[in-house]
């Protein structure tokens, strides 16, 4: 893979067994260059995030992200490769698939909608956007709680100033224009599986032939005394965000939990409070999900750049002063001066709604699903944060990934379910999370390992965390060593099995990052 220059643009100039072709050169989602990406038969895999990119058409494969990718023409004349491509394309380097528009009459009052998607993230949206591709010329209605647009969530504790309209994954113009109706401050309170029907908060009740589950997670509920006392957070929207940067601008912040939100919030404001201060019931923040030794140098990272950290604590009260926040008290004793406080203490599915209406949910709230996103309830569908479902590399076992990218993936499903041509739910769960320049990039589904080899200097935040339960690879963690989590995706992703062995000789040897034993010999 070659970037080239063509005077009004760039482009990703491809040689595949013999075979030339030309496209955009940036992924969509964030702009990585894809030239530092993976090619694999017959796609090239985004080096920052995992998205795929079909080489003869440009189309999305894989996910996150909601556009393709504009391929130029290549042609070959005494030596010389020529591609010829548009301007506006090269200017672009994005494009979205063609959709559908909606064929029936409808009046917007009418309470019936054929596909009824309760939920505007990832999940909702890619559904809704894919049902259009495919042809689907039925009325679609997406319902949010939220007030805005679909937006980039992820972000929200990255970049604590963005408005709704910086994060925007999709104009209101451009649901418009493809028939998606979108309903905003709509909260859905209870569904009849009877009457095919959805109760909101306000009163409306819409009828559905099929309904799509996509509300995500909510905040884990805790306990401590003094919830009235103002400025304390749980981060939901651009507003709060927004509210947290304000409120901590040269004062104390207070962060409740260890979760990548909380922690992104953490590193967020280094730069703009006095103090930031982490309260941790773990002893080391991602333990469970990085282990120790990565947690343990994630912390160093937080530690030099002035947070203090409080493990094995909990909050016992939060303490105002004329209605406002000036302390946390910890159930230790310690006593935290605070001016704003974020809780990032985990999530639970927002499922409430769904608890009286004979859809199956597990016993901690979660839908479950067939692999076709399917539930129990004949028309009804979920997808996203809200569900387990048969994970394929785990023997089919029903597991929970609340990923971005994962969700996206379940969108998609459901969307081609409801057609009739569910397909296979192939793809490997990836994770990044961005803290003080720096990116934690995550491939496979780690839960549950049982050793952690790690290749590099975690000093030095220049690592590859290979976890292994048995003798097989499951999941890969990396800082600074792309695109090497993109290239176990890769093999993941084709069935193959990394063994922890090879993984052991490599680290002996001194090899990090070495990824040609992956493409070449890779365990088969």
């Amino acid at each position: 893979m070659r970037e080239v220059d063509l005077g009004s643009g760039r482009a990703l100039l491809i040689k595949e067994h013999g075979e030339f072709s030309a496209m955009a050169h940036k992924c969509p989602h964030y702009g990585a260059p894809l030239v530092k990406g993976v090619l694999s038969k017959g796609h090239v895999r985004c080096p920052w995030h995992g998205a795929c990119f079909n080489i003869a058409t440009g189309d999305l494969e894989d996910f996150p992200g909601l556009d393709s990718l504009p391929t130029f023409q290549v042609r070959v004349e005494k030596d010389k490769v020529i591609i010829r491509a548009n301007k506006q394309a090269l200017q672009s380097q994005k494009r979205s698939k063609p959709m559908a528009r909606c064929s029936a009459v409808i009046n917007s009052s009418t309470g019936f909608s054929h596909v009824l998607i309760i939920g505007s993230g990832p999940a909702g949206l890619v559904c809704a956007e894919t049902l259009r591709q495919e042809g689907f010329t039925d009325r679609i209605v997406m319902c949010t709680k939220d007030r805005h647009p679909p937006y980039d969530r992820p972000k929200l504790s990255k970049s604590l100033e963005s408005t709704a309209e910086q994060l925007r994954l999709r104009s209101v113009d451009f649901l418009q224009d493809h028939d998606i109706e979108l309903l905003v401050d709509k909260e859905a309170v209870a569904i009849d599986v009877k009457t095919r029907s959805v109760t909101f908060e306000d009163g409306l009740r819409m009828e559905y032939k099929k309904l799509f589950i996509a509300t995500g997670s909510k905040p884990k509920p805790m306990v401590y005394n003094g919830k009235d006392v103002r400025n304390v957070f749980h981060l939901r929207t651009p507003e709060d965000a927004n509210s947290i940067a304000r409120l901590a601008n040269n004062k104390n912040a207070v962060i409740v939990g260890t979760s990548y939100v909380g922690m992104e919030v953490a590193a967020a404001l280094t730069d703009k409070a006095h103090s930031v201060s982490i309260i941790g019931i773990e002893s080391v923040p991602f333990k469970k999900a990085l282990g120790e030794k990565v947690g343990k140098a994630m912390m160093k990272l937080f530690e030099v750049n002035r947070v203090k950290f409080y493990m094995l604590n909990e909050v016992s009260e939060m303490i105002g002063q004329h209605g406002q926040l000036k302390e946390v008290v910890l159930k230790s004793g310690k006593v935290l001066r605070a001016d704003v406080c974020v809780i990032g203490a985990g999530s639970i599915p927002a499922t409430d709604f769904v608890k009286q209406s004979g859809i199956h949910m597990d016993s901690r709230g979660f839908i479950t699903v067939n692999k076709m996103m399917q539930t129990n309830a004949d028309g009804v569908f979920a997808g996203g944060d809200v569900v387990v479902f048969p994970f394929q590399p785990r023997n089919n076992k029903k597991v929970n990934i609340p990923h971005w990218q994962m969700a996206h993936v379940h969108g998609r499903v459901a969307a081609l379910s409801m057609l009739g041509r569910p397909p296979d739910l192939k793809t490997v769960p990836y994770f990044w999370s961005a803290m003080f320049g720096k990116t934690i990039r995550y491939a496979g589904y780690g839960d549950g390992f049982d050793d952690v080899i790690i290749q590099g200097d975690l000093d030095e935040l220049r690592f590859v965390a290979f976890y292994t339960r048995g003798e097989e690879v499951v999941a890969v963690a990396s800082m600074n060593y792309d695109p090497i989590v993109s290239r176990v995706a890769e093999v993941l992703g084709s069935g193959k099995t990394i063994r922890k062995r090879d993984v052991e000789m490599l680290a002996r040897l001194g090899k990090t990052g070495d990824i040609s034993w992956l493409i070449d010999k890779g365990s088969q």
